[in-house]
């Protein structure tokens, strides 16, 4: 099992890297630089930074995981095309930005469309298949919730793609983040002895290989078109493994983005105040004087320490 793992995580790694090494010099020649938000004056000179680069590591990994876990499963192939379909999503935003030279993509409402419409058939899949089934963390028990699995799963998804899509805020953040809550999903698929442990250890060997190019100072960005695809590869094997509890212990940074906003949020309509120097928190510890490099690392050293606390009790 474990060498199976780690022949999934170096293809995928040596097939990211040769795509970041070909699509980075092919962004600068179309011009696909990320526009920079004039308030966030940390970020001005990365102005022009080659964005879209997700699709180097979602395609190493797709490639990967139909090599080693075949097309015949419905569940891989479910993942794999959901995933894909977010990545579209993303790059049509990113692509949206571009053109129009402002940070404005797709309308709120359309993505929140899309995403309730993706998370609909995967609950939907959940049900009919009968994967109703969530494992409680360190209790080693398991509790089926029958059609409580449809919202269940559409509240999962939509939580997880857009706090995975808000923690992609500085270089290496969302990246290094995802790498780390991968790569102990898949050693908890391995301690449980579930099939298909084999997706979150591609992904995870194709983000260590972006990560070279997208730690500070970033060359490339995975821009909306690798953080929604995150956001939908992390929610596609939580869920169809029945671990879909470990996504806020695990994945505790992508919490703490997305809650950092809409506390940041409601406070201010009420007081016109604010909580937080800037949402989500990580900007905020960027404007305390805090390095991108040290709160990057501090992220990905959080979720080390959820994810061995998990694995310990698995």
């Amino acid at each position: 099992m474990i060498s199976t793992a780690c022949a999934a995580a170096l293809a995928a790694f040596l097939i990211s890297f040769v795509l970041c090494l070909a699509i980075r010099p092919l962004l600068r020649r179309l011009k696909a630089g990320q526009y920079i938000l004039g308030y966030v004056k940390e970020h001005m000179g990365k102005s022009g930074t080659p964005t879209m680069g997700g699709l180097a590591f979602v395609c190493a990994a797709v490639i990967v995981c139909l090599i080693f876990c075949g097309v015949r499963s419905v569940t891989v192939n479910l993942t794999l095309v959901i995933t894909s379909g977010f990545c579209l999503v993303g790059f049509a935003d990113d692509f949206l930005k571009i053109r129009r030279k402002d940070n404005l993509g797709l309308k709120p409402y359309q993505k929140i469309i899309f995403q309730c419409a993706i998370a609909a058939i995967a609950a939907a899949y959940c049900y009919v298949n009968g994967l109703t089934r969530l494992n409680i963390p360190f209790t080693g028990l398991s509790v089926d919730i029958s059609w409580g699995i449809i919202p269940a799963v559409i509240f999962i998804f939509l939580a997880t793609v857009n706090c995975v899509n808000l923690t992609d805020g500085l270089d290496g953040l969302a990246g290094g983040t995802s790498a780390a809550y991968l790569f102990f999903m898949g050693m908890l698929l391995c301690a449980h002895m579930q099939p298909y442990f084999e997706l979150p250890f591609a992904m995870c060997g194709a983000l260590a290989a972006f990560l070279i190019f997208n730690t500070n100072r970033a060359s490339v960005f995975m821009g909306d078109t690798g953080s929604l695809a995150l956001g939908s590869f992390i929610s596609c094997v939580s869920v169809f493994s029945g671990n879909a509890l470990y996504i806020p212990i695990i994945g505790i940074m992508f919490v703490v983005s997305g809650i950092s906003v809409i506390v940041q949020v409601i406070y201010y309509k009420r007081t016109r105040r604010r909580i937080f120097l800037m949402a989500p928190v990580h900007h905020h510890f960027q404007k305390k004087g805090f390095a991108e490099s040290k709160i990057s690392y501090a992220y990905f050293a959080v979720t080390l320490a959820a994810g061995l606390l998990c694995l310990i009790f698995a």
